[in-house]
């Protein structure tokens, strides 16, 4: 490690766990004071310097009234001109609506243009709560598995063509960077999505939130960039709550293509499906107006910490399957060629002390991954790595 590398991760490696167990997020109160949590998709870091000013600013004004948005909130411009600054995508700003998460936004979105019995196409394995929302909702989840190939995860176009035919999908759910295997899909992957959208008349909703969780050489394309077709039937969803670990507060935006599901959410009673916090649209427009220091560094410590777990899975356990992610910071780990008598998942709470998600929730052929998250300081991931390696290498063989 550089000595200007080692600079800049000094600061994200310098966690205290009392003061992280002490915070009271279900990261790191759930699993106990015995158990180390790699499990849910929050980082250990402390939030941007300016996120905290920007906060701390506006607590002093002591103004936590109405907020004065007759034209929507200011993330509305916000979001537009991040997309043109970061991604050269013209997003229009009057298309943007505030909700205050993800899961939320594709409710609604699924709720507005679809019925119950409707199929959906989604990537499996993927995020839990958007199986479970599918589930929920009464909508006909159609999987499309990813691939696990020699050159890392893919999309397998083929079957997806063939599924949304079969199943007459009215919906395409893409999560790009993808969650949980942290591919990044390219333009040519990303046309063909579209050309197979334009084909059978899909809706996109485009999940994007770790997009700016990417890694060199790869690149985040958004989907609605792609073509004017692309645009007119794509919903984006995102957030700055991944890339800069603002969970907590509560807000996220929609960027709508198609005008018909514009009009029927604007339709809909204004506070129907909640509205924003003056303080989350306050910290989302800090994060990106003056965090990008501050991301660059983290991304600096991710990459760091993503090709350290390979590099030690690749060592101690080899026969475990495993493809370094492309975006986000998580990593997901097939443990099949183990042949465990247990999940895995279970395997290494018990005798690894080491909370992870995966299995089942993830989806079909889901049951032996783990998906490890590695956004925390170098200490704390070595002790993950040694409590996950420790409870594999019996199955190992080792």
């Amino acid at each position: 490690m550089t000595s200007e590398t080692s600079r800049l991760v000094a600061g994200f490696d310098d966690l205290d766990r009392d003061w992280l167990r002490g915070r009271g997020s279900v990261k790191w109160h759930r699993p106990g004071p015995d158990v180390l949590p790699a499990w849910v998709a929050d980082m250990d870091f402390p939030i941007p310097p300016a996120v905290v000013t920007a906060l701390h600013d506006a607590a002093d004004r002591r103004d936590l009234g109405y907020p004065d948005w007759p034209h929507g909130s200011p993330l509305r411009t916000a979001f537009a001109r991040r997309m043109t600054e970061r991604y050269g995508w013209a997003a229009t700003a009057e298309r943007v609506r505030e909700q205050t998460d993800l899961i939320q936004c594709l409710q609604l979105i699924l709720h507005l243009a679809t019925s119950e019995g409707d199929a959906v196409a989604i990537q499996t394995p993927n995020y839990p709560p958007f199986l479970a929302t599918l589930e929920t909702m009464g909508r006909r989840a159609v999987p499309i598995p990813m691939k696990d190939t020699d050159e890392g995860w893919r999309m397998d176009f083929a079957a997806l063509d063939a599924a949304v035919r079969h199943a007459a999908c009215k919906v395409l759910v893409l999560v790009n960077p993808h969650n949980p295997t942290g591919r990044v899909l390219t333009r040519q992957e990303l046309e063909e999505v579209a050309a197979i959208a334009r084909r059978h008349d899909l809706l996109v909703v485009s999940d994007e939130i770790h997009a700016e969780l990417t890694y060199a050489p790869h690149q985040h394309i958004p989907f609605a960039s792609l073509s004017s077709d692309a645009a007119q039937r794509t919903v984006t969803l995102t957030s700055a709550t991944k890339a800069f670990n603002l969970a907590a507060i509560r807000c996220a935006v929609t960027h709508y293509g198609p005008d018909r599901l514009l009009a029927l959410r604007d339709a809909q009673p204004p506070d129907l499906y909640g509205t924003v916090s003056p303080l989350g649209v306050v910290a989302t427009e800090a994060a990106w107006r003056d965090g990008d220091a501050w991301q660059r560094d983290l991304l600096t410590v991710l990459d760091r910490n993503r090709r350290r777990l390979s590099e030690v899975l690749r060592a101690l356990m080899p026969r475990l399957r495993h493809h370094p992610p492309e975006a986000t910071y998580l990593a997901w780990i097939d443990t099949r060629p183990l042949d465990l008598d247990e999940p895995p998942t279970e395997r290494v709470l018990k005798a690894g002390n080491v909370l992870l998600d995966g299995g089942t929730p993830f989806g079909p052929g889901a049951d032996a991954f783990l998906r490890v998250n590695f956004a925390t300081s170098q200490a704390v991931l070595e002790d993950i790595l040694t409590g996950l390696t420790r409870a594999l290498a019996d199955g190992a063989g080792q």
